[in-house]
């Protein structure tokens, strides 16, 4: 049995060894086929879609999970504009993060967050957010965005979740995360 690495535990009996890197253009389909069979419609492929349209598109971010056999995970941190008084701060929004069906529950999920929290601590901003089951995410150091941030958009209190990725950055911070439209339309 192989012991858990960075304190999550994947499959113990079948984990997947994947190479997480940024995605490259010609990824692009497979990850279009990776999300939609992953969430069972397009919305969440139509979102990555539009955020690399968008200003808002970080392409050292934008990760696959590649087997060696194709891509079977993506995972997109994009910048994400966050109101605190009169200014704003830029923040990073996990989403959408997708891992075929027949390899779940085997560590890519998380291979992708650990790997894209590494990088994103290597930028400049300050946090990430993401709407998500907190069962998942708080192994990687996320909790309630509340009571330091509410959001544009109506999330169910505990799903709404905040880390830091430079310590101390939301002690005493009040503000409101701005969700462009285009999320809205998954």
């Amino acid at each position: 049995m192989n012991p858990p690495t960075n304190g999550h535990h994947p499959s113990r009996l079948n984990p997947l060894a994947v190479t997480v890197r940024a995605e490259t253009p010609g990824d692009r389909v497979a990850i279009r086929e990776v999300l939609q069979a992953a969430f069972g419609q397009p919305g969440e492929a139509d979102l990555v879609d539009r955020i690399r349209q968008s200003g808002a598109f970080l392409p050292d971010l934008s990760l696959v999970a590649d087997s060696g056999e194709g891509i079977v995970g993506h995972v997109l941190f994009s910048q994400v504009p966050v109101r605190v008084r009169m200014l704003y701060v830029q923040a990073l929004a996990l989403a959408p993060l997708g891992v075929r069906p027949d390899v779940q529950r085997r560590g890519v999920g998380a291979a992708l967050v650990e790997a894209g929290l590494d990088r994103a601590r290597r930028t400049r901003f300050p946090f990430v957010v993401v709407v998500g089951d907190p069962r998942y995410y708080t192994r990687f150091g996320f909790k309630p965005a509340r009571p330091n941030l509410e959001a544009n958009f109506d999330f169910p209190f505990e799903a709404f979740q905040v880390a830091e990725l430079r310590s101390g950055s939301l002690k005493g911070l009040q503000g409101r995360v701005e969700y462009p439209p285009l999320f809205g339309q998954v």
